[in-house]
Parts: structure tokens; C-alpha cells; sequence
């Protein structure tokens, strides 16, 4: 964080400062903002957050113990430190986020980035932060930190020097993407894709579509908004923006787009095709494994070359990228038998693509074995789509699905239902039975798809998997 007094943080987060030991008004703080004891470091400033398990209060002597120059609490606590006494430490650790970004962009040098979609969020988040880490210091969130927690807590990050800032925003309801994104007023907004990720916190497809085009308003006037051309919703936020003063770019694979990839070719070692941006046209190797991650490339060189980064020097940063993210399309296991790792998330677009491309990694001779768990947060579409990847898996011609887990249990019953009742498909009420069964099932050729919301747990399995083939 930026070097700030005492009395400045306590202006910045509307609170009383309450004085402590050698402190006054005018001690300077310039250390990292968390709300994890743990992670504060000497100057730190430790933020109680009352949580559902645990009461960030209890925890501000280990903080102080740690080097927590200063704890924002909502009550008073029997420490030896500064406090800053607030209504609510959630929104204090938002407002001190808006004071440091502006602050730091008062100065001219700092450019925004934000990021949603339904899907790929931190694929593209990742991708877009190592193009851009070339061109100058650049803050982006550590794995998925995109909630009223995880977002203010990546924005903290920034510096004087900061150059490019890149927020993930993700939502489970209305209106959090407006709350996140107006923080900080992307100079750019990317939206990714709608579709039926946390549909049940939004109340449907429609609901998410206005959830996610809150990004495109919160983007500043004359601003960009970077739209997937290909998505029907996406595109349909273009009239948002030209109403709003933001001028649009489209990223796709039809000819309407102004990023675009052609000739995609999916390998298991990787996806190639030839990225064109207005009118320049480069190859690209991209070592992140899945078709749909052509689709966040084009996102990130989108925002990229728009903030003056050569498609040449797009191109040959992406090349080095080797994983999006732990448990993301990873690849484990070994030649022998090869495990795919894509269970932190899932959703019905997610667990289709990642099913596609088991089917095209898989070469003659090698057999396709997909284990999944259930998708969360679904609502009432939460059977119909279940139904539908078991019938997605049959068609593929899946050789192995392998379904793990009471909520999952009607991708089971569809595969059965489509024709896979002789061995093919089979069930387990947990991981250690699904664990047991593939350890005797699986062999040399095999193409293993480890696949479920995080919520289920299945990239624990995915890691038990690829050490015992490895």
C-alpha cells in the first residue's frame, strides 16, 4: 500500500483513529492491508473482519505479533496498536481501496483493467497480467480474488509505480459487479461471456446478463469495453456503452471480430492458431490446454494492444504462459497416463468445453475417461444441466465417466439413459471410492478429465491422481 498517516487512513475509511504506544496522528503506515493475522507483515494493517466462522477481533494481537502497525476494527480491542473504530470492516477495506487507486492515478501513470464473465475470469486475468508485466509494474489478484474482499485487497497492492492494475470481478448476486467496478472505474472492461455460472444467486440467464453488463457501466467515460463477439448477450452490452460515451472492441472467432483467431488446431500439448488484430496477423502457440482458452487469449491481447502493447510482443509473452492457474486445465500424471486437473470450478459451459476437449486430445489407441462431480450454485437449472453434460459425455463417445458425489448423481443416471449402462458409467458416493476404482481401472493410453465445482472437491482427487501416475 501507499504510504499513508494514521489520520489519512482513518479521512480515507470515514472511522476514529484511537492512538496507541508511540503513534500520533502523523506516524506514517506503508505496509500490506489483510484481513488473515497470518499474512501481515511488519507496517501491516490488519483488518478485522467479522466472519461466519470467526471474528477477525480475535485475532489482532497475533496480528500485532506478526508487525500490524494498525488494526481497522468495529470495536475497541484490548491491544497495544492504533485502531481505527468503524462501522463495518468490509466496507472500510472498499473505501480504503477507492483513496489509494485514485490517489495513485491522481498521478497519472496508472491504468485500469476489469474483468468478468461467467467463465475464464482468471484465466484472462493471468494471461492479460503477463503480457502486461513487461511493460511495467503491474498488480493483479492472487488466484481468485474477486469478492468484496479479495478484489479491495488486490487493489491494495498498487504502488506509485504501479503501471497496470487488473481486477477480476465475480459476483454471485446483483449488483456486487457495480459495487467492485466502481471502486476503481476501469479504463477498460472486459466481459468474457454470459451464461449459467451462479445463476442461482442471480435468478436466471437474464438476471446474469444485467449482472455482468454492470462492468460495461462502471467502465470511466471514454473508456473501452472489450466484447465477446461471439456471445449474444455480450455483444447485445454494446448499446450500454455507446449510450454511456465507451467505445467498443470486439474479440471472437467470427469475421465481425477486430481480435480474431483462426485456423485453431488442439493438441494435448497445447492450442495453435493464427491471431489477427486489425488487419495484422501473427501465430500463436498457447501452451494452456482447452479450445475455450483461444477465446481468453483473444480477451487479453485485446485490452492489451489497446493499451499499446505490440501484437508481436502479445503473441511471444502468451507463448511462455504453461498454466492458467493450479487446477485449471492442469496437466498431471504422465505420457502414460495423462490426468487433466480442472476442478476448482465448474459450470455448464466450463464442464461442455472441458469435456470437448478431452475428446479432442485423445489420439487412436487412448481412451477417454472423464470424472465428474456437480456443478454449484445452479438454482433451478441445477437437474436440467446436470442432465445434460451425462447426455454431452455419452455423445462424446467418453469411454469411462466416473461420477462422484450425491449431487452429481443425475449426470449417472442420464449416461445410463443414453446407452452407457454396460460398465461405462459408474457411481460413487465419494472421492476415496472413486480413488480406489480408478487406481485399478486405469491404464497405459488413458486420458483422464478430473471435473467439478470447487464445492465438491474434486481437485483433491485430480492431485491424488496425477501423483500416483505420475
Amino acid at each position: 500500500m501507499i504510504a499513508l498517516t494514521i489520520a489519512q487512513l482513518a479521512r480515507a475509511v470515514g472511522g476514529e483513529a484511537v492512538l496507541a504506544g508511540d503513534a500520533t496522528a502523523d506516524t506514517l503506515v506503508s505496509g500490506g492491508v489483510d484481513t488473515d493475522s497470518r499474512l501481515i507483515g511488519p507496517g501491516g494493517v490488519f483488518v478485522a473482519k467479522p466472519g461466519e466462522e470467526t471474528d477477525g477481533h480475535l485475532f489482532v494481537d497475533a496480528a500485532v505479533a506478526n508487525g500490524a502497525a494498525v488494526a481497522i476494527v468495529e470495536r475497541p480491542v484490548d491491544a497495544d496498536v492504533p485502531q481505527i473504530i468503524v462501522p463495518s470492516a468490509v466496507e472500510a477495506l472498499a473505501d480504503l481501496a477507492r483513496h489509494v487507486v485514485a490517489t495513485v492515478r491522481a498521478d497519472g501513470g496508472l491504468r485500469i483493467v476489469g474483468i468478468t464473465g461467467s467463465n475464464g475470469k482468471t484465466t484472462t486475468k493471468n494471461l492479460l497480467a503477463r503480457i502486461l508485466e513487461d511493460e511495467g509494474e503491474t498488480v493483479s489478484p492472487k488466484a481468485s480474488f474477486n469478492n468484496e474482499v479479495g478484489a479491495p485487497l488486490t487493489m491494495l497492492r498498487v504502488t506509485r509505480d504501479t503501471r497496470f492494475l487488473v481486477s477480476e470481478f465475480g459476483a454471485s448476486a446483483p449488483g456486487e459487479i457495480a459495487r467492485l467496478a466502481g471502486l476503481v472505474e476501469p479504463d477498460v472492461g472486459i466481459v468474457l461471456m454470459v451464461g449459467l455460472a451462479h445463476a442461482g444467486g442471480f435468478g436466471g440467464i437474464e438476471a446474469t446478463f444485467h449482472a455482468k453488463s454492470e462492468l460495461v457501466r462502471a467502465v470511466r467515460p471514454g473508456g473501452l469495453a472489450i466484447l465477446n463477439a461471439d456471445d449474444g448477450r455480450v455483444a447485445a452490452m454494446a448499446p450500454i456503452a455507446a449510450e454511456l460515451g465507451v467505445a467498443v472492441r470486439w474479440f471472437g472467432r467470427g469475421h465481425g471480430a477486430e481480435v480474431r483467431a483462426d485456423d485453431v488446431v488442439v493438441e494435448a500439448s497445447g492450442t495453435s492458431c493464427v491471431v489477427s488484430v486489425d488487419g495484422e496477423s501473427a501465430p500463436l502457440r498457447l501452451r494452456v490446454l482447452g479450445e475455450h482458452h483461444v477465446m481468453n487469449a483473444l480477451a487479453a491481447i485485446a485490452a492489451a494492444t489497446a493499451l499499446g502493447v505490440s501484437l508481436t510482443d502479445c503473441v511471444a509473452r502468451l507463448e511462455t504462459v504453461e498454466l492458467a492457474e493450479r487446477w485449471r486445465m492442469q496437466p498431471l500424471g504422465s505420457d502414460r497416463v495423462r490426468i487433466i486437473n480442472d476442478a476448482y470450478n465448474a459450470s455448464p459451459d466450463s464442464m461442455a468445453a472441458a469435456l470437448r476437449t478431452l475428446a479432442q486430445i485423445t489420439g487412436p489407441g487412448e481412451r477417454t475417461v472423464a470424472v465428474l462431480g456437480a456443478m454449484s450454485e445452479l438454482g433451478e437449472h441445477a437437474d436440467e444441466e446436470h442432465d445434460r453434460v451425462g447426455l454431452l459425455a455419452v455423445r462424446l463417445g467418453v469411454k469411462r465417466i466416473v461420477v462422484v458425489g450425491a449431487d452429481a448423481r443425475r449426470m449417472y443416471l442420464e449416461a445410463i439413459a443414453q446407452g452407457s449402462w454396460d460398465g461405462e458409467a459408474v457411481f460413487f458416493a465419494t472421492a476415496d471410492e472413486a480413488y480406489a476404482y480408478l487406481l485399478t481401472e486405469l491404464r497405459d493410453g488413458d486420458r483422464v478429465l478430473v471435473k467439478s465445482s470447487n464445492s465438491a472437491g474434486l481437485r483433491f482427487l485430480g492431485d491424488r491422481l496425477g501423483e500416483s501416475f505420475s
